[in-house]
């Protein structure tokens, strides 16, 4: 799912488009959306909240969902509502406006005893939920939505120990390439790929195309989920899904190198069109491959 920021000079660097994608695989949201997110300060968010809700105080995240959900219904069942909210400049149904007081982010941060970057990613969450359509009125209406966003959170690998206690299931990295797929920068070839690795901890990282005017800078998908990984130091992997539009997106011979030099057994799943799968080890796509094994 994609998010819009308009106002992120000072966003710091956390998993905000992660998140955004675990909410929507959590939710199973049927078709590509979108969310406008500002992060603010205490004064800017005190006005909103006086002017829309009539509440003359700061508070740490505002919710301005688009969709008017029926009662006990939420985004994975409203396809007709959503795309209602189409929007032609953004490719996507717009679903709503979030607003983050980052000064909230901070103090609320200290007081979890948590790092910045987790609780700004609880509050997107907690904004995107609102969005979908889950209020916190009633305390089964709370539980729900606390559920879905934690839910979201495990499959993000942000969590309040910082350790992931859930595998993602193949169906959900797949998702999850899916999703990264929308982010793809592809103004030559046409041709979306997305990618999720699966760390041996059960972290995820996403990638997506990212085309050059040059062709031959083109980076493709896997890698770009590989160096995030290895940015972040995490360099042993057990699987990878790669989605693409309309073609299988088996991955090409520089990303079969690049993988096996960290996971010759990794498992390769591919989706493609509507409903079309696959799957192989790398070491089968890549037989007698090279790697550090063979250098002295």
């Amino acid at each position: 799912m994609k998010l819009i920021w308009t106002a992120s000079n000072n966003l710091p660097a956390a998993p905000t488009a992660l998140v955004a994608d675990c909410c929507a695989v959590a939710e199973g949201l049927p078709i590509p959306c979108c969310i406008y997110v500002t992060l603010t300060d205490d004064r800017d968010i005190r006005e909103i909240n006086r002017d829309k809700r009539g509440i003359d105080r700061a508070t740490d995240v505002l919710s301005f969902p688009t969709v008017n959900y029926p009662a006990g219904v939420t985004a994975a069942h409203a396809e007709r509502l959503i795309r209602q909210e189409y929007s032609g400049d953004d490719r996507a149904c717009i679903l709503g406006e979030i607003i983050i007081s980052y000064e909230h982010v901070k103090a609320q941060a200290k007081d979890y005893r948590h790092s910045v970057d987790r609780e700004l990613c609880y509050l997107l969450a907690h904004g995107i939920f609102h969005c979908f359509g889950y209020d916190h009125q009633t305390p089964g209406e709370k539980k729900e939505m606390r559920t879905m966003e934690e839910k979201a959170l495990e499959l993000a690998g942000i969590t309040r120990d910082g350790a992931s206690t859930a595998i993602p299931a193949d169906d959900q990295l797949i998702a999850l390439a899916k999703e990264a797929m929308m982010r793809s920068y592809s103004p030559y070839s046409r041709f979306k790929v997305g990618a999720c690795l699966l760390s041996e901890d059960g972290r995820v990282f996403t990638g997506t195309n990212i085309e050059n005017a040059s062709f031959g800078l083109t980076i493709c998908a896997e890698r770009a989920a590989v160096a995030r990984a290895v940015g972040d130091g995490v360099t042993e992997f057990s699987a990878i899904a790669i989605a693409a539009e309309d073609a299988p997106p088996w991955p090409c011979g520089a990303c079969r190198q690049v993988l096996s030099e960290f996971a010759p057994g990794l498992r390769v799943l591919i989706a493609w069109g509507k409903d079309h799968t696959d799957q192989a080890l790398l070491s089968e796509l890549l037989p007698h491959g090279f790697g550090p094994k063979d250098l002295p």
